[in-house]
């Protein structure tokens, strides 16, 4: 993919449904009882991976264009799959999905595509095995593929070390199944899409602080979902319209739960013209941006805030990139365990275009305002580092090329054409 810089940025654009809840409502829909009707479902890799994985274990899923069915079997109604089950690029598959298996009555092999292969699981694996789960890493590395062999489970109240909604999710899927109520505490709240979504399905999940609870064996029952738009799809259009001079974007039904809306916080920071119209708190909360050109400043990103905003991170450096004076990040070591190790890939290519970034051990340091010029590319197998740079060569003079272009499916299979649309 070979992008140039943009004269023109303007329009509307509804960008696909939310990764997270798309995830959440195959995994939910599966184990409650009766149907559950999902709209707006993202059609991603990932997602589909997810879909894949629930059939191979019984669960007749029906997945057209207009919504997907999914006819739920109950708590217990998963059965052993045939073959291993591939989450492909997914580590919200793999993890939420280890949580569940946990506590089956069979044994599954769980792995994934090279990325996946490389991505940290001792973090669920300490927490699942405390509960009575025996679950190993094939190649004793603490990744995929893992060998998981389920069995009653014991509750427990887990301290975990960092703030991430795959681990919480995990333990509190695991507690579905426990024999008392199941803990866990974060050092910060991460994006509480399951607390919602569990509730909403009928089960017992309270949170006070960053301490979320869960009952064991609730009755799930089927529901219909409508999925919003994906905030960490919007970021790359958000960005956009803030950089690209005399643009004007309008970005359809954004989910902006307060757990996931750090992008449009350090936006506004930054000095960005975003507006909230057609707010709707049913649910999940909605709203539409308008988002306008704007001069943008340095700020400092850090504490509290990151969990909000980890996804975001490469196109926040995008931005700061462009912005007039010093962005500081911290706090995000956990950058280095995403698809990629994304401090390092972000650092070694904006340095490429012309930016002053400097990395560290949990962040960067964003000295802004230089030109960007053109390079290519190679997103390391990460979708987000790709649409991050596609933004980025929005304003860089020149060519930029995207090798391995294509990895943008696995959370937004029509980026290039929505971002063509608005920019001619």
């Amino acid at each position: 993919m070979i992008l140039q810089k943009a004269s023109h940025l303007k329009g509307e654009v509804t960008v696909p449904g939310d990764k997270s809840i798309s995830h959440r409502a195959v995994m939910f829909g599966s184990l409650a009882q009766g149907d559950t009707e999902v709209t707006n479902f993202l059609q991603g890799a990932d997602c589909l991976s997810t879909i894949d994985c629930f059939r191979k274990m019984g669960i007749d899923i029906e997945n057209t264009p207009e919504r997907i069915l999914i006819h739920g079997r109950g708590l217990h109604g998963l059965s052993a799959p045939d073959s291993t089950l591939d989450v492909g690029n997914s580590g919200t598959t793999t993890r939420l999905i280890s949580g569940i298996l946990a506590a089956q009555p069979f044994p599954v092999t769980l792995t994934g595509d090279a990325s996946i292969q490389k991505r940290p699981m001792r973090r669920i694996m300490e927490p699942l095995s405390m509960m009575g789960a025996d679950i190993t890493s094939v190649n004793g590395n603490d990744c995929a593929p893992l060998r998981i062999t389920g069995g009653p489970l014991k509750s427990i109240h887990y301290h975990s070390k960092i703030a991430s909604a795959q681990v919480k999710s995990a333990i509190l899927l695991a507690g579905l199944y426990a024999d008392g109520i199941t803990k866990v505490t974060e050092p910060a709240v991460s994006r509480n899409h399951t607390e919602i979504m569990l509730n909403y399905f009928g089960a017992s999940v309270t949170t006070e602080e960053t301490t979320a609870s869960v009952c064991p064996n609730p009755v799930l029952k089927g529901q219909k979902i409508c999925v919003p738009g994906d905030i960490s799809s919007a970021a790359y259009f958000i960005a956009a319209g803030l950089l690209v001079p005399g643009a004007e974007i309008l970005i359809h039904n954004v989910g902006i739960n307060p757990t996931r809306d750090g992008i449009l916080k350090v936006a506004q920071a930054m000095g960005g013209n975003i507006t909230y119209l057609n707010i709707n708190h049913d649910g999940e909360p909605t709203a539409d941006l308008l988002v306008k050109h704007s001069a943008l400043h340095g700020t400092i990103i850090e504490g509290d805030i990151i969990p909000t905003l980890i996804d975001e991170l490469p196109i926040i450096n995008v931005m700061a990139a462009c912005a007039e004076g010093t962005t500081t990040i911290r706090n995000a070591e956990e950058l280095r365990a995403k698809e990629s190790n994304r401090i390092d890939v972000m650092v070694d290519y904006l340095n490429a275009m012309g930016c002053d970034i400097t990395g560290t051990e949990d962040g960067m340091i964003i000295e802004g305002g230089k030109p960007l010029h053109g390079i290519t590319i190679d997103p390391h197998m990460d979708h987000r580092v790709a649409m991050s740079f596609a933004i980025a060569a929005l304003v860089a003079e020149g060519e930029t090329k995207i090798t391995d272009s294509d990895i943008v499916t696995v959370s937004y299979p029509n980026f290039y054409e929505d971002l063509h649309r608005l920019t001619h």
